[in-house]
């Protein structure tokens, strides 16, 4: 018997138990339709999660205050070591770095009439838009004279604008933040959340008037305690260059002969950390859906064990008329590898469409891996061809005589 006949006569006997066909394919099915989705849910956090340490702002470095081990730790309670002082010297002593945007936020009542919204309320300095890739959609942003003069001025994210404001021009508003009044000067581009903080949600206020008329508290006897200094090195040739120089005249400044009291991170390194992370969620969420595959797997011997008892008659019918243990092996193997083979694609399609589910309701991005689909429907017919190896040697190897007689 050719290879042809083999596939239509196992075609016509699947056909015969179309329920017991499907029920056998599930656990295929189901397998790589997870497979599927989970690897592409895990490609698609990552493509998220990289868009938005890419949205940082380029060749950026980030200067947080504790060290390395202290933050690694996870402490609680991480030290104020870092001050407005350390940026502006940053900013005039370091030639790598074209810009310098340090950060002190607190939460604060925000009032326009009877709208009120508790937000956050960052202070930084005129580098924050260039060095953070801010657009101001409308009026202007912080200057070095609102800094120096302590101006109660205010730039309002996109959507905290609508919730103040409404359809009313926010420009040249009066609000009042913690009790004390405020002028809208400027307007930010939509940009989105990053990293989980919001500053389409947020009020940009110079650092100087955040730390002298809305949070007291934010002073240490070296100057205004700062949260973390962003900083933008010329290129991305430079920013090695950046970080060592800035390492040095920090431990200068702050006086360190042993561990550092600050740390530093770049776009790079969070990039890589966010890598490593998402492709180790995406190899276990795979390895968890790849166990439904077995589950398939063991399935198909099940219900091919139980064709053979079934068959047992025509097993001996077939020997003695001249059939091969070659031609009865081969044509159980073939139809435990449609089984596979047909589960695996119906489950592809079904993963295919999950993905494209997951792009609609989520804020990932549909990733399809063609790579994961022809390994699924791949791995989809080693398993055929492997859990059919015993219930098809078990049919080929029956006595015809046997097998006629226990008919």
């Amino acid at each position: 018997m050719n290879l042809q006949e083999s596939f239509a006569m196992a075609a016509k006997t699947l056909a015969a138990n179309r329920l017991r066909s499907a029920l056998t394919m599930l656990g295929i099915i189901i397998g790589n339709a997870s497979v599927i989705t989970m690897v592409g849910l895990g490609e698609g956090a990552q493509r998220f999660v990289n868009t938005q340490l890419e949205t940082l702002g380029p060749n950026v470095l980030f200067v947080v205050p504790g060290s390395r081990e202290t933050r690694q730790l996870g402490a609680l309670n991480i030290p104020r070591t870092l001050v407005l002082a350390d940026a502006i010297a940053i900013a005039q002593q370091v030639p790598a770095v074209t810009g310098v945007a340090p950060e002190a936020s607190s939460r604060q009542l925000v009032t326009f009439r009877n709208r009120n919204a508790n937000v956050n309320v960052v202070g930084t300095l005129p580098d924050f838009l260039t060095v953070r890739s801010f657009e101001v959609a409308s009026g202007r942003f912080l200057s070095d004279l609102d800094v120096s003069r302590n101006a109660r001025v205010a730039v309002v994210g996109d959507t905290l604008k609508t919730r103040l404001f409404d359809t009313t021009p926010a420009l040249g508003q009066s609000i009042r933040i913690g009790g004390v009044t405020f002028d809208v000067i400027g307007v930010l581009e939509k940009k989105g959340s990053n990293l989980g903080l919001d500053y389409d949600d947020a009020l940009i206020v110079p650092i100087t008037t955040q730390a002298n008329r809305l949070a007291g508290n934010q002073r240490s006897p070296y100057g205004i305690d700062v949260s973390f200094i962003t900083v933008s090195a010329r290129d991305r040739q430079s920013m090695a260059t950046a970080e060592f120089q800035i390492t040095n005249l920090l431990r200068l400044r702050h006086r360190i002969r042993d561990e550092d009291d600050f740390y530093i991170s770049s776009q790079d390194t969070l990039l890589s950390i966010a890598n490593t992370i998402t492709g180790a969620l995406t190899l276990m969420l795979a390895a968890i859906a790849g166990i439904s595959l077995l589950v398939g797997g063991i399935g198909i011997m099940n219900i091919m064990l139980v064709s053979v008892r079934e068959r047992t008659q025509e097993i001996g019918l077939r020997k003695a008329i001249g059939a091969s243990q070659g031609d009865i092996l081969g044509q159980f193997l073939i139809e435990a590898t449609i089984l596979a083979v047909a589960g695996g694609l119906i489950g592809t399609g079904l993963g295919v469409g999950g993905i494209l589910l997951i792009g609609m309701l989520t804020p990932f991005e549909a990733s399809i891996s063609v790579g994961a689909i022809g390994l699924a429907v791949s791995i989809s017919g080693a398993i055929g061809l492997f859990f059919g190896v015993f219930p098809a040697r078990q049919a080929a190897q029956l006595d015809p005589i046997v097998a006629l007689r226990s008919a």
